[in-house]
């Protein structure tokens, strides 16, 4: 089985196990949040890996830049959308400094990710 490239990223691997994350926490979330918050955190979890995934498959590194910044923009939807849920008691203290730790570790590899293809 060919292995591509977004596969072997560190980055796109921790932003896969935040996505499992964020479908496992959401799913105690209250069932009238399956329009709200519900959803919207799952779509930018995918979002996030997406966005890595196809931003390797560009062809030049300004694009590919661009969807690093996509990614970026993604997981700090996700972190917002996690303090409001922390602030609904949705989630607990606990997890929402697990993920907002992930968050972080994403983040800064992304941001060293697309500064790499800005300066080649």
């Amino acid at each position: 089985m060919h292995v591509y490239s977004f596969e072997k990223l560190e980055v796109w691997k921790e932003a896969i196990q935040l996505a499992v994350k964020t479908y496992k926490t959401t799913s105690l979330f209250p069932k009238e949040e399956k329009f709200g918050l519900i959803s919207q955190m799952r779509r930018c979890s995918v979002s996030l890996s997406s966005n890595i995934a196809e931003g390797t498959a560009r062809l030049t590194n300004k694009d590919k830049a661009n969807f690093m910044t996509m990614a970026y923009s993604s997981a700090l939807e996700l972190l917002n959308q996690t303090i409001i849920s922390k602030e609904l008691e949705f989630i607990s203290e606990e997890n929402y400094k697990n993920i907002r730790f992930e968050v972080e570790s994403i983040t800064n590899k992304i941001n060293a990710l697309r500064n790499h293809f800005l300066k080649t």
